[in-house]
């Protein structure tokens, strides 16, 4: 039984998503968690790995159930005079249960739990990201409220240099100078969208989607893109910078307290398998 949960936390707390010996992180807490409620020791695989610090409002992950996990799962249920459950039932009342034992102030929550449909693989069948960062400059003023969320750079930044300094990076492209290299990782994506706007409050809020990132690379376009706003780079530079494919000490990786992972798509179910394997062939442009 493969399930996908959908997840919520706040990650200020946390040293990142994935384990490490020693450290609080996102995965850590979630599968103790879970292995309180279906025994064994669940592992999850993630849609995306987030950095310390990054936050979620809609994280996907799977976990893949052996049959003592369901029949604990369905024993805890169970009374004398209970309707049969299903295996859909069980899967549903999974994320009460973890966000349960997490507690009703946890920092990380539960929010959703299904039965996977056949080839579903949260990483791999993943079509794409979207990201929100968030910064507060001196337009906007310091909301103490809006800290654990929200960057705050003093200075004056022009939202409408930085929109069009965004755009002009979407598309296929090999953001090498805007990604923290890995050994023998490709930084070649596709940005489907990155724009600029302040919402209600005045707080500028990039939208950024991909069909992946590399570590670091939200973090560092929207740091080329503050770069513009204050008025130290041009929209040119930015797409300079990218097409060089070496990172320069003008761009800056700003904090992860201003980002937030809020949506991961995915393809129609009959889609799901064929997309896992097409991921996991190497990029190239």
């Amino acid at each position: 039984m493969r399930i996908r949960l959908d997840i919520a936390y706040d990650g200020t707390h946390f040293r990142g998503w994935a384990r490490q010996p020693g450290l609080r992180t996102v995965q850590e807490t979630l599968e103790t968690a879970l292995a309180r409620v279906v025994g064994g020791s669940p592992r999850l695989v993630v849609a995306g790995r987030t950095d310390a610090g990054v936050h979620a409002s809609d994280q996907v992950a799977h976990v893949d159930l052996d049959e003592a996990q369901r029949e604990r799962v369905l024993a805890r249920h169970a009374r004398p005079s209970a309707v049969p459950q299903t295996p859909e039932d069980r899967a549903h009342a999974l994320a009460a249960r973890i966000t349960g034992v997490l507690g009703a102030y946890s920092d990380v929550a539960v929010t959703g739990s299904r039965l996977a449909p056949e080839g579903f693989d949260a990483r791999f069948s993943a079509v794409w990201r979207r990201y929100e960062y968030r910064i507060a400059d001196t337009v906007t003023g310091y909301d103490p409220l809006e800290r654990h969320r929200t960057t705050t750079v003093r200075a004056a930044l022009d939202e409408t240099a930085m929109d069009v300094a965004a755009r002009a990076l979407i598309g296929l492209h090999d953001f090498a100078a805007y990604c923290k290299p890995r050994e023998e990782a490709t930084t070649i994506r596709t940005l489907l969208e990155f724009d600029w706007h302040r919402d209600a409050a005045g707080v500028l809020v990039a939208n950024v989607k991909a069909d992946a990132f590399c570590h670091s690379m939200v973090r560092a376009l929207v740091g080329a893109c503050v770069a513009v706003g204050e008025g130290r780079l041009d929209a040119d530079d930015v797409v300079d910078i990218r097409d060089a494919q070496e990172r320069v000490p003008e761009v800056k990786v700003l904090a992860a307290r201003g980002l937030t992972l809020t949506e991961v798509g995915y393809p129609a179910d009959e889609l799901l398998a064929q997309r896992a394997e097409q991921t996991r062939a190497r990029r190239a442009l």
